[in-house]
């Protein structure tokens, strides 16, 4: 059965609406959004001297336990040139380790070290101080997440 929903008007016939507009694009909004993330996350993990990016390596970890580096990569939609220095830092902080497999020298296994585990209670009240910070609701911010994440897979079969 057809749908009685009809579709919006495009673009360009839409009144007083300027797709060239900053404050109109998309990727501005979702940009500036997580810039100003970043930033409010700084000073929660400035206490446990870690930074955003390895903050979402140990957020990984501490739910996966161990994943190969492009497992890691993967799952943080990061290339292995990018994910390998920032491995090494953590590495070299004493929060993971690294260890080549023997059947593939290929591939190399992270986990996290007794230290990487110990943060984790630390950081336990990092998501709620975000909340918190949004102003929003729960509900709200987890509809909003799923929704970016339908965003960002129907961008990448695109």
């Amino acid at each position: 059965m057809a749908s009685t929903k009809s579709l919006p008007k495009p673009l360009a016939t839409a009144p007083s609406f300027d797709p060239l507009a900053l404050d109109n694009q998309l990727c501005f909004a979702l940009y500036s959004t997580s810039l100003a993330m970043t930033k409010a996350y700084k000073p929660l993990l400035d206490v446990l001297g870690l930074t955003y990016p390895q903050y979402l390596v140990m957020l990984v970890l501490w739910e996966h336990g161990s994943l190969s580096v492009s497992e890691l990569g993967e799952r943080l939609f990061l290339d292995s040139g990018t994910l390998t220095p920032l491995l090494k830092r953590m590495e070299a902080g004493g929060l993971l380790q690294r260890v080549r497999s023997v059947q593939d020298e290929r591939r190399v296994q992270v986990s996290t070290t007794p230290a990487g585990r110990k943060l984790k209670a630390r950081a336990a009240k990092i998501p709620e101080c975000m909340l918190q910070s949004t102003g929003c609701a729960l509900d709200e911010l987890l509809a909003l997440t799923a929704r970016v994440r339908q965003l960002r897979a129907g961008l990448l079969a695109a």
